[in-house]
């Protein structure tokens, strides 16, 4: 007998997109097709064992939440064959599984039965649920008043309490509040630890790197990756940025450019204190004299985290149409609480009132969050244990200021 908790054997999932035409047309023997195949998933392996969480990254429409119906055993595969074994709990979606008409505390009895306990086991574990999901206030209200949050939290409180050995969530925690959502990653990691198999989708990649060592990155409905999560993450940066080269009728357009580290290897997710080089190869189209260079950084939601500016090569030098020059710039991503980021080049005049190219197809990068760091900066900050006799006390220091965050290079 296999030993996978999960398995999809060339697994594929055909959906019919429907097109509207009239009445006549439909009734007409002559008229073509008005539907055709959609594959929402093809071709798709997959093995999960006992124990192990993997995470599912990818765009919207890639194929996720159709994995994860076909996972709970909502929906058939058109091809292939999906093998779970033991105890499957799905939390695909907000509300779904709850009869709105009924109470909190009957659909704790009916979401139980469904995933296979009987009424003595829900006895058990009732007032369990009903503290965790921490509604002993509306436990016999009907669902049909309760906000997405608290269906959330009724629905994954119930899916861990019956002892499941596959949990499938779907995105759902992004309605908790952040003590919940706390106290459910902490659950999960009870799960894992006691051999529960977990399969999470989440567009939150700093959560999917914490949670899950390994990583699927879906496009297309197929399995683009399948790896550790630092691989799967920058497989799915590169295949959401899709580089440009810059516009040849611009004053200037890029010709390269390439995010390494200081070896020269290819980045695929960045720690806070290892320096970076982000390197763009430039192109003059039109003669300019003394261009100026702005490096930027960007977070996930467009804010600007970072920006330095410097002359381009000596001061005042002039750059003929035709010739090309090398830009590097060396930078530590000192972002405390990580995240996704993006590097932005800007090449203006000296009074940096012309713009001759702003280049916002820099490559994507990760970095992994600081230990004990939260938030997109890492301060050079002090905690005095006891702020009435500073003198005597050992400051406990936290983050670092042994090099800035950013110095440039031009060449």
């Amino acid at each position: 007998m296999s030993k996978y908790a999960i398995e999809l054997c060339g697994v594929g999932k055909r959906y019919w997109k429907i097109k509207e035409r009239s009445l006549l047309r439909s009734l007409s023997p002559f008229g073509g097709p008005n539907r055709t195949p959609f594959w929402a998933l093809s071709e798709t392996d997959l093995c999960v064992e006992p124990g192990e969480t993997v995470g599912i990254i990818g765009r919207n429409g890639a194929g996720k939440s159709t994995m994860m119906r076909l996972l709970a055993g909502v929906t058939r595969p058109s091809t292939g064959k999906v093998i779970t074994r033991g105890r499957v709990a799905p939390l695909l979606s907000v509300g779904v599984g709850f009869h709105h008409e009924m109470t909190g505390r009957e659909n704790i009895y009916v979401n139980g039965m469904l995933l296979g306990l009987g009424k003595q086991q829900i006895d058990e574990v009732f007032d369990q649920i009903v503290d965790f999901a921490q509604l002993n206030e509306f436990i016999d209200t009907p669902v049909k008043f309760y906000s997405s949050g608290m269906y959330m939290r009724l629905g994954f409180s119930v899916a861990i309490h019956v002892e499941p050995e596959v949990l499938l969530v779907d995105e759902v925690l992004a309605v908790g509040d952040v003590g919940f959502q706390i106290r459910c990653f902490d659950r999960m990691r009870e799960l894992q630890a006691s051999g529960t198999a977990i399969v999470f989708v989440s567009h939150w990649l700093q959560l999917v790197q914490q949670l899950c060592p390994r990583a699927i990155f879906l496009t297309g409905g197929r399995v683009a990756f399948d790896g550790p999560v630092d691989g799967a993450i920058a497989a799915y940066h590169t295949g959401i940025h899709d580089p440009l080269i810059g516009d040849s009728e611009a004053a200037v357009r890029v010709v390269d450019r390439a995010l390494v580290s200081v070896d020269g290897a290819p980045i695929e997710s960045a720690r806070q204190d290892v320096r970076l080089i982000y390197r763009v190869r430039l192109r003059f189209e039109q003669a300019i004299n003394s261009p100026h260079v702005l490096f930027q950084i960007y977070g996930e939601d467009g804010t600007l985290l970072y920006q330095t500016t410097t002359s381009l090569g000596d001061a005042w030098r002039a750059f003929a149409a035709g010739e090309e020059v090398d830009v590097s710039i060396h930078f530590l991503p000192r972002f405390g609480g990580g995240g996704t980021f993006r590097p932005v080049l800007v090449v203006t005049d000296t009074g940096v009132s012309e713009t001759y190219l702003r280049d916002d197809s820099g490559p994507m990068f990760f970095v992994e969050a600081r230990v004990g760091v939260a938030g997109v900066s890492d301060l050079d900050g002090v905690i005095f244990i006891d702020e009435e006799d500073v003198t005597d006390r050992r400051p406990r220091r936290f983050g670092s200021s042994r090099e800035a965050i950013a110095d440039e290079h031009a060449s």
